[in-house]
């Protein structure tokens, strides 16, 4: 089953551009370097500055073997840490994993 993991976090008004340009940076090395789809969100509606991370996986095994990877890249790191210390609001992170649903059989 496919597991998606649903991140949300306001950006910090005086830090917009460089937010913008590091979740895109983000993305981009994720999706070369490793083994997960990984999607930026950005408001249509709601609060202008809360913007999502939204990575899908094979499964919970897959997604923790991609999280060990990443943790254990130092280039990654700097870009994550940089991102989360310089760039969003203290606090304002909220992280929720799904799983799909498994499709019922019709009787």
């Amino acid at each position: 089953m496919s597991i998606f993991v649903y991140q949300t976090f306001e950006i910090n008004q005086g830090k917009f551009k460089e937010a913008l340009e590091n979740l895109e940076e983000m993305k981009k090395y994720r999706t070369e370097k490793y083994d997960h789809k990984v999607d930026v969100l950005t408001p249509i509606t709601g609060q202008d500055h809360t913007y999502a991370l939204l990575a899908a996986y094979d499964g919970l095994a897959e997604m923790e073997l991609q999280n060990k990877k990443m943790y254990d890249d130092e280039e990654y790191l700097k870009l994550v840490s940089g991102f989360f210390l310089e760039n969003i609001i203290q606090g304002s992170m909220h992280t929720q994993i799904y799983r799909s649903m498994k499709v019922m059989k019709q009787e």
